[in-house]
């Protein structure tokens, strides 16, 4: 066992699943869960607040996503490692949480050894991957996915992705406009962008693209 216990951060939005974790976590004696966060804006500032080694991170995360709130603690210097815990597998959730700097992924449903054999193995500086996302990055790396090409939401900006979310929210330009503090000659302006980088026609293909991009959950 290492001298100091590995450092958890749980940034979960579900109060009784992060509890959970919490409670499995702390009967190992090398993790120490030093905090808990309800949303991806929490998280991140929780990072600079705890200093975590390895934050657990679901994708579906109300304020910030999972994807987002992973890449911004990516860019700090000293960061922690990212694993994200979620129920998704689908390529469309893998490849951007990866992109976005994480350094494992594991689906919700494995068991408790393997959340702990993760945590241990992305703190020490390896990669975790449940089978089901290996196999994904695997047809990558080797070229054999269609989807491995670049994703056009990786062209996307901050203010942009910002303003995909509101879109997908339901939000109107106008309050958009007022949400953000832009004009909303401004807003109309973004939403072009986005619609010519995402190929969208309409604001139904923008809402679309919020949610395969994991910025808004599918009600």
């Amino acid at each position: 066992m290492p001298d100091k216990p590995i450092r958890v951060l749980l940034a979960e939005d579900h109060t009784i699943v992060r509890e959970g974790l919490k409670a499995l976590l702390s009967a190992s004696e090398d993790l120490e869960v030093v905090g808990e966060a309800g949303d991806g804006r929490a998280a991140v500032d929780a990072v600079a607040r705890l200093q975590p080694d390895v934050v657990v991170m679901d994708l579906n995360m109300p304020k910030l996503n999972g994807v987002d709130a992973t890449r911004e603690i990516r860019e700090k210097p000293d960061a922690p490692k990212v694993l994200i815990l979620s129920m998704y597998d689908g390529e469309e959730y893998v490849r951007p949480a990866i992109r976005a700097g994480a350094s494992g992924y594991l689906l919700k449903g494995s068991g408790l050894s393997d959340l702990v054999k993760a945590i241990r193995a992305v703190a020490g500086g390896e990669a975790f991957f449940s089978p089901a996302i290996a196999m994904i990055l695997l047809r990558d790396s080797r070229g054999e996915s269609p989807a491995a090409t670049k994703d056009p939401g990786d062209g996307l900006t901050k203010r942009e992705r910002e303003v995909l979310t509101l879109v997908g929210e339901g939000k109107s330009s106008p309050e958009i406009a007022k949400h953000l503090g832009l004009s909303v000659k401004t807003i109309e302006g973004h939403r072009g962008r986005i619609m010519a980088k995402l190929e969208c026609r309409n604001v139904a293909g923008l809402v679309r693209q919020a949610i395969r991009l994991g910025l808004v959950k599918a009600e």
